[in-house]
């Protein structure tokens, strides 16, 4: 392509449509080298592309030998955190751009640009250039093993990339709710797990907790979430949905029990509909803070117990929500995690950290992946149980 030609409006607009085109017939290993053709023509300059890796802590380049930025400590960690633009000086008064990956609320790293100037023609197509890449990597990486390469930094155990293999997005969103989760130990997973999608106006939530720690209990949380997405796609009602997943377990897998909380969230009105089988009770946060047993209510047995012992039907719970309440969904190993000196983490620091965090202007995606960090130190990094948390929030725009 001849870099020298020209980069007004239009010619921005069809490189742009070339580089959309060319990138969705690249491999992943050609995909920086398509990226970085079209900027150059559009004056953006060298491009570079970074991936989260899995537990959130380093910005891993998709072409290995660039350095790998701290989320907490670089700008361009900066950028990924706030969501925002960020801009720095470099050597011979070039200017280092980083800008936030995400696909809605989905976070998925920064592209970080290299350019002599920046106007506002520039930053437009800057903004467009992350938006569409985005997209592009969101479409590869569900069949790209090189983006997963890169994304972690150390071997997954079997087990846990089997449980990881069923789990969806870590955040999705829309503009009346936003659903995010964290989960550890990232490579050594034993039974939890965690699901979130949308069908039609509704919000599907769930936090499942295989029992035990082996391949076993990760199969058991693998047929649940098979399930539980089973049945929604058949339009099955919550109550139909836990029966779904009941028998499944009771047919496939009858020596192994899962406990969880299954939660539907209609966004028009707010109405949470929730069914606990076995599980620690949902959390609900309003104006920062607790309202202590909101939601607790007597739990059901833990899924996949034989008709004749589960007793009579499910039961399934509702409550209205106001703007701006916040559900937390969590497995024991949050709460029960203990240090040196036996401590528990516990459920009072566990909210706490919720609530101080949302009231400092923390996004709900950038909370957890704090919270989750300051369980792994009071462990100093090494759980003893699993750790999962879903948290979802309601704001439906203005009337």
């Amino acid at each position: 392509m001849d870099r020298n030609m020209s980069v007004g409006s239009g010619s921005g607009e069809r490189l742009l449509e070339e580089l959309v085109r060319a990138a969705q017939l690249a491999s992943p290993a050609e995909l920086p080298v398509v990226l970085n053709r079209y900027a150059e023509a559009m004056g953006l300059g060298r491009a570079v592309i970074y991936l989260v890796d899995i537990q959130q802590r380093l910005l891993m380049a998709l072409v290995e030998g660039e350095p790998e930025p701290e989320l907490d400590t670089s700008l361009a960690g900066w950028a990924y955190r706030t969501d925002t633009l960020r801009v720095e000086e470099g050597p011979s008064d070039e200017l280092n751009v980083w800008l936030p990956l995400a696909d809605g609320a989905e976070r998925l790293g920064v592209v970080e640009l290299h350019m002599s100037t920046l106007d506002g023609l520039k930053l437009r197509r800057c903004r467009t250039t992350a938006l569409l890449l985005a997209l592009i990597i969101t479409s590869k990486r569900t069949y790209s093993d090189t983006i997963a390469q890169r994304m972690r930094t150390r071997p997954m155990h079997l087990p846990t990339e089997m449980v990881r293999a069923f789990l969806p997005p870590r955040s999705i969103g829309t503009g009346r709710v936003v659903s995010t989760a964290v989960l550890e130990p990232a490579y050594e997973l034993g039974g939890d797990a965690f699901d979130h999608g949308f069908t039609e106006d509704v919000l599907h939530a769930t936090i499942l907790d295989g029992m035990g720690h082996n391949p076993a209990s990760g199969l058991a949380t693998s047929v649940a979430m098979a399930g539980c997405r089973n049945a929604r796609r058949s339009g099955a009602n919550l109550n139909e949905l836990v029966g779904t997943v009941d028998e499944a377990l009771a047919k496939w897998l009858p020596e192994q029990f899962c406990t969880a909380v299954f939660t539907q969230l209609h966004m028009p009105t707010g109405v949470l509909r929730w069914c606990n089988c076995g599980h620690p009770p949902p959390l609900l946060i309003r104006r920062h803070r607790l309202l202590h047993k909101a939601l607790e209510r007597p739990p059901e047995p833990p899924l996949g117990l034989p008709a004749s012992l589960a007793g009579t039907a499910r039961q399934v719970h509702d409550v209205s929500l106001k703007p701006g309440d916040r559900i937390l969904l969590y497995s024991d190993g949050v709460v029960e995690s203990r240090d040196d000196a036996g401590e528990e983490f516990g459920l009072e620091r566990f909210t706490d950290y919720i609530i101080r965090s949302t009231a400092a202007g923390q996004s709900a995606p950038e909370v957890l992946r704090l919270l989750i960090h300051a369980i792994l130190e009071h462990r100093h990094n090494k759980l003893s149980d699993d750790a999962t948390i879903l948290m979802f929030e309601w704001q439906p725009p203005d009337p």
